[in-house]
This record gives C-alpha cells, sequence and structure tokens, in this order.
C-alpha cells in the first residue's frame, strides 16, 4: 500500500479505505498472508481507527482479510473449496442468466456486445491484459443487462473478482490465454445471436471449466499463497 493515501472528504471514510485495500489486495500489491496494523492503515489515511475497523470488517467478510482479536490482522491466502464454491456459484448464475438471454436476444442486442468483441479483438492485438480484463467484465455486464437480468452482474462480479486475485499470480499465463478468452466469448455472443440455448450453455460451461488447469498449475507453483484445508 501507498505511504499516504488521498482522502475525498465528500465520501464516506470506511467506504474509501475498503475499496483502496480492496484493490490491492486483489491486484496482488498485498500479497496473502501480508500483516496489516489497524494504527498503522488508519495512519496511512489520515482517518481515525473507526473506518478501517470497519473496512477490515468488511474485507473479512468477503474472506480478503482474516481478523484475529488480539493478533495481526492477515491478509487471507487462497482456499481450494472457497475457489470451487465461487466456482460452482458463478457457473449457476451465469447459465441461467444465458438461458434467459436468448429467449429475448435480437439484432440490436447482437450489434452492442459486437462492438465490446471488437475492442476485445484489439486488446488482444496490442497484448494488453488489463484492457481485455475491463472488457471482459464489460461482456458479461453487458449480457445480464441486454438480456434482462441486470441484477445477476453483481453476484458474477464478486465471484469473477475471486478469481482474478488467484490468476494475477500467473502474469504470462494470463498473457498467453487472451486469445482463447475473446475465441470463448465470439462463441457465446454466436450462441446468443442464433438463440440456441443448448449451444450457448455449452459454451459457458466450457468457458469456466477452462479455468480448471490454470487452478491446478497455480496451486501446485504457489503452495505458500494457500491455506490448509
Amino acid at each position: 500500500m501507498r505511504e499516504r493515501v488521498d482522502i475525498d472528504d465528500r465520501q464516506p471514510l470506511a467506504n474509501q479505505v475498503f475499496e483502496q485495500l480492496y484493490q490491492d489486495i486483489v491486484s496482488l500489491k498485498l500479497l496473502p498472508g501480508t500483516k496489516l496494523s489497524e494504527a498503522e492503515v488508519a495512519r496511512k489515511f489520515g482517518v481515525s481507527p473507526q473506518p478501517v475497523r470497519d473496512a477490515f470488517h468488511r474485507l473479512s467478510s468477503i474472506d480478503l482479510l482474516y481478523v484475529r482479536p488480539q493478533r495481526a490482522t492477515k491478509v487471507r491466502g487462497f482456499s481450494l473449496s472457497r475457489i470451487e464454491k465461487a466456482r460452482f456459484i458463478r457457473l449457476a448464475v451465469e447459465l441461467e442468466v444465458s438461458r434467459r438471454a436468448c429467449e429475448i436476444w435480437d439484432k440490436p442486442r447482437a450489434v452492442t456486445l459486437q462492438r465490446n468483441l471488437e475492442e476485445q479483438k484489439r486488446c488482444v492485438e496490442t497484448v494488453n491484459p488489463e484492457g481485455m480484463q475491463s472488457l471482459d467484465y464489460e461482456f458479461h455486464r453487458l449480457i445480464c443487462e441486454l438480456g434482462g437480468c441486470p441484477g445477476a452482474y453483481e453476484a458474477i462480479r464478486q465471484q469473477k473478482q475471486k478469481m482474478e486475485r488467484l490468476c494475477a499470480l500467473e502474469y504470462d499465463r494470463r498473457v498467453k490465454e487472451l486469445g482463447s478468452i475473446l475465441d470463448d466469448h465470439r462463441s457465446i455472443a454466436e450462441a446468443l445471436k442464433t438463440k440456441s440455448v443448448e449451444r450457448v450453455l455449452t459454451v459457458a460451461r466450457r468457458h469456466l471449466d477452462g479455468l480448471d488447469e490454470t487452478i491446478k498449475y497455480i496451486h501446485n507453483t504457489h503452495i505458500e499463497f494457500f491455506e490448509d484445508e
């Protein structure tokens, strides 16, 4: 975390502390196992301990911090069981969103999604994983909103971010997979365009199953960041 964090007096302090710590954790600026002092974080933000305490509680509730009474708070490591739970929840939501989207998909919706795919293509060509990541989230948000399930996106986003934190451990592998992600997204868009429920469900499932090898690889190569089950 940076030595000093600028605070916007117009925004709730606890929210700002939470957002900054959240980004630092999911981007791996704060690695699993890193100890955090409530007093030290408060000093760096220039706030009282209470907003930090509130932010710690929120981060703990989403499994990013391990708050221990009378002991140092730590950034949580990864857990294969929690990863499997996140994948299950995301898959269940994505499959239902895709099924419903097929029922109402039309040409204007297809055109909107295609614009996102064109931007993804440029990110792949310029090897821009950060830009691709942002467009990936946008792609799934669009399917939720255009498919008539806008409220489902938040559930997908939360589970997806848990996986992004894990995948950030292997930047080079992430870069190599950009083309495959685009191919899967194109296949999903084509299945929606043809209103093929069976096809879109198959492709959506395959898209998420593609993470299996990455999870296994990261677990084997970064075991020190995983918690005992």
